[in-house]
Formats: C-alpha cells, structure tokens, sequence
C-alpha cells in the first residue's frame, strides 16, 4: 500500500469481528471513527484508538470520511451499504453482500454509477498460503484440475440469526470459485438440523462447473475438533491449504500420480513438500488491499461481481438445503399428504387418523395430534398445537400460539385470538399425572375469544358471546355476553356482527335489533330484522 492510498474509513459494528476491522484499520492509520448501536461499546473503542464515535447518519454525512467497513449482522448488510453507496462513500463490507442476489445485484450497479469501490470481505481470498496456491493451479503446477473440497469444522460459534452455510461456506465457496475461474452449473446440497428446527447446524455443498471440475463444501459447528482444510486434486500433484497448522506447514504439495500396471490404476505416492509462505495476517493484506483500491492503484479482489457469483451458489444452496429437509419431513409424516382440498405448510405435522377439511389452512410449526377432526375454511396459524381427540367445526380462526387440548370443542366459526389460553385440568401440578380429570369445554358457535384471554375447563361460552382480550373466564357464559376482566364480568352485550349493542339493544353495525328474556337471555327480534324494516 502507497501513502497516496490512505483514506479516511469509519467502521460500523465493533462486536466479534467489527473490533478486528477497528484494530487494523487503526495500524494502517485509516482508521477515523467507529459506530456501534451500543453507543457505551463504540465509546470503549473510541477511547482506545483515539477516534470519534458518530451513529451512522453522522457517519454518512460527514465528508471527511472516505468510506465505510460494515460488520454488522448479515441481515443488515445490504441495507447499510445502500445508504453509505447513496452517501458517495467507498463501501467494505464483511460477507455475505446480502442474503439474496438481487440486493446484492443492486449493490453493484448502485457502486458503479457511484463510482465507488464495493468490496467484499471474503477474507481468505488474501491469505499468503491460499495466494501461492492460487499461482500453483494458474501456473498448472497441479496439472488440470479435477476435484476441491474444503472442510471449515469447529464446536461453535453457533449462531441464531444464520445458519452454519452462511456463517462458514462463503470462505471456501469464494476460494473454489478463484481456483476453477468460473461459476457451477450446477449445485446441490444437504443440511442436518439438531440445534435449531430452521437453523442447520451442518451442511455438505456439491458444486460441479462447466470444464468437468467438481467441488464439495462440509461445514459443520457440531464437530469435535477445528479443521480448516482445502484440498485441490490435479493430474499431476495434490495440495493441502491447512489453515490450522503453523506457517510452515500451512501449505503442501504431494505428487503422487497413478500408474496403469495390468490394465490397474495404481496410486505410485510421493512425500508431502511443504512450500514457503511469508506469515502475514490476512485481515491485515484484505483492509491494506481495499485501500489500495480506493487511491486506485489496484483493482479490487473481490469485488461485488465476486460477491454475487458466491451469493448464487449460497442461494441454490439454500434452496437445496430446504427442499431437502421438506421432502425428509414429507417421508416422516406422510399422513399430511394424504389429504386434499387442503394447505398443510411443509413445516407443519398432522398426525394418523386425522380428519382436515376443505380449504383449511395451517400454517407453520402447527401440530394436529392423532384423531382430530378440524372442519372446512379453518384457518391455523403458525404454533397452534391441536389434539388429541379435539372437534373444530367450520370457519373457525386459530391464531399463532393456541393450544386446543383433548375435552375442548370448537363449533362453527369460533375466533381464538393471539396466545388465548385454554385449560383441561383445574389444579394441574408437573408431579402429578391428573389425565383422568380432564374436564370438558364447549364454545360455541361465533363465540371471539381475545389475545391473552384463559379459558378455565368444565365451561360453556355460549354463542355469539365476546371475550376481551386478557379477561379469565372462570364459570360459564351466557350467548352474546360481553366479558372482560379478571376474573371476567359481564360489561355488555354483543350482537352476530361482534359489535357491542347500544343501551336499546339495536346493533350499530347492522341495526339489527335484540332483546331480553324473561330469563336474562338475549335473542334477535323478528330474525334480526332492523325495527324499522318492520
């Protein structure tokens, strides 16, 4: 790096690896202010490296600062790259680009209009061992390639916000892409999920590319031990970038070859020779090189085209991964297939000898246990557990996180909002098996139970009845009752419409009239009929 290169970079994000952008940027004296959603974290490392700590809008603003390094979670990236490109600031950002091409695809034209250098921190792209072995395979040194495969193994960090292909693959992906010079066209891939049902933990990518070369991808923060291993497999030798070992050895070449005798392939093995590497902390050769590209004196690595060719084997991957695990899920629980005139999400399970209607929906994570009946037009939302031996009739809506356990019924057109809560036992203890007290619940036709609200067992809400959301039902309710409270109390009536009745009893939705009674029941007068139609 000259010393016309140096430009003035603010990092965004100081958390696990934001604090090594800090650190290098710092010693190659780029480094002009660090930002942090925890303005206390970006103020610790303003201390220490002697920088201001804008939040981002300043940043951006500033036209000081040459440009920007992103570290922020994955999610975020494109985001806060669109903003810093709109800005007119050069723009590194740790991989991935974005989660999908086209984002990443708009990023790229977005720099070029800018006329501003997008980079992408595909770090290993500027490791010394990874460079010698890139000039082996142009130099054909290896002959023609035949096969890469790389192993990134390790016991965590295991993450929530993106799966073990993201977090880990995109390293090896972009050394594969660099080593054979072109794109796969064609990817497939696998994943395992034991941590997290939506988060794989492993995952094994198969790449095979237009000039006969394949390559495999094993990923995995479930593993006993750290391997960080490439291995590329020409006619003419073998070579070994092992990023675990010390410098000396991170690089070996083996030139073995195979010998045809009595018509036999036969491998004829060779001593592994290891090859000379200047240690140089790669980060450090990736940031220097990004300045680099900024004074203009060189052209930029891995740039965003680089970016979105790794994006597109990460994508299809993904794809694979997910249509994989689906059609696993679809062998293990067949009886959701087996039933039609319905939509059951790929991640939902329907148990034997269930009975789904027409038009239903259900949505992801539900779980229908073992001979339940669920009725036409229903709606389920995403957790909704239900069963065993649980009746829902027509029309009914079930929101996200409801449990309808075996002794509730739901008639037609019942409404159970967001994490309503029913009960089968009045005084359940953990310790204590009670399932031969499981009390019955009814609810009856049109009945709205709202968010939040508990449904004690041994009840009836009666028809059309409202429940407001956070009241606790404790003894049975009268049709058309509105409730609320805790314990709930009647505060009203309501009509079919779900509208709460005037002191006269007429509907405001639909001027519907009712009355009471002798025995403190409400009913419609005439049907319904507005009085005035009469």
């Amino acid at each position: 790096m000259t010393e016309q290169a140096l430009a003035r970079v603010a990092v965004i994000g100081c958390g696990y690896w934001g604090r090594n952008l800090v650190r290098n940027f710092s010693d190659l004296g780029a480094l002009a202010a660090v930002c942090d959603e925890d303005a206390e974290l970006a103020r610790q490392f303003g201390a220490k490296y002697g920088v201001s700590t804008p939040v981002f809008e300043q940043v951006i603003r500033d036209s000081a600062i040459d440009a920007v390094a992103i570290a922020t979670p994955a999610a975020t990236h494109a985001a806060v790259a669109e903003q810093a490109l709109m800005a007119g600031k050069h723009v590194f950002v740790e991989k991935p680009l974005a989660l999908d091409v086209g984002a990443a695809e708009g990023l790229n034209a977005l720099s070029k209009k800018a006329g501003r250098v997008l980079m992408v921190g595909h770090l290993l792209q500027y490791h010394p061992a990874f460079l010698r072995l890139k000039k082996l395979v142009r130099q054909g040194d290896l002959g023609r390639l035949r096969h890469i495969y790389s192993h990134r193994l390790n016991l965590g960090k295991v993450r929530r916000e993106e799966n073990i292909l993201w977090s880990f693959a995109p390293h090896d992906i972009s050394m594969i892409l660099a080593l054979v010079g072109a794109e796969p066209d064609r990817v497939s891939a696998v994943g395992s999920f034991f941590l997290q049902s939506q988060v794989a933990d492993v995952t094994t990518t198969h790449m095979s590319f237009p000039g006969g070369e394949n390559a495999h991808v094993f990923v995995s923060w479930l593993h006993p031990y750290k391997e960080q291993k490439l291995v590329v497999v020409g006619d003419d030798g073998m070579a070994v970038f092992d990023d675990t070992q010390e410098w000396e050895q991170k690089l070996l070449i083996y030139r073995h070859k195979i010998l045809w005798k009595n018509s036999l392939p036969t491998p004829d093995k060779a001593e592994a020779e290891a090859l000379a590497v200047s240690p140089a902390e790669p980060l450090r050769q990736e940031l220097a090189h990004f300045l680099d590209c900024i004074a203009g004196n060189a052209s930029c690595r891995t740039d965003g085209n680089e970016g979105i060719r790794v994006l597109k084997v990460l994508q299809a991957s993904e794809r694979d991964i997910r249509a994989h695990a689906y059609q696993m899920r679809k062998k293990a629980n067949p009886n959701r297939h087996n039933m039609t005139g319905c939509f059951i999400h790929e991640t939902a399970i329907v148990d034997e000898h269930c009975r789904i209607g027409k038009g239903t929906r259900i949505w992801h994570f539900s779980h229908i246990l073992s001979n339940s009946v669920i009725g036409e037009e229903c709606i389920l939302g995403q957790n909704v557990m239900v069963g065993p031996d649980v009746s829902i009739g027509n029309h009914c809506k079930i929101q996200n996180n409801v449990s309808i356990y075996k002794g509730i019924t739901l008639e037609d057109g019942v409404f159970c909002g967001p994490s309503c809560v029913f009960t089968n036992v009045n005084n359940p203890r953990a310790e204590i098996e009670k399932k031969d007290q499981f009390t019955d619940t009814r609810v009856r036709q049109g009945v709205t139970i709202g968010a939040n609200a508990t449904i004690l067992c041994g009840i009836e809400l009666g028809e059309y009845s409202f429940i407001a959301a956070g009241a606790v039902v404790t003894k049975d309710v009268k049709p058309f009752a509105l409730m609320a409270g805790a314990p709930a109390i009647q505060v009203g009536w309501v009509g079919h419409y779900g509208e709460r009745l005037s002191k006269d009893l007429v509907c405001p939705g639909t001027g519907k009239q009712y009355s009471l009674t002798t025995n403190g029941l409400l009913k419609p007068e005439n049907g319904g009929r507005r009085t005035e139609d009469r």
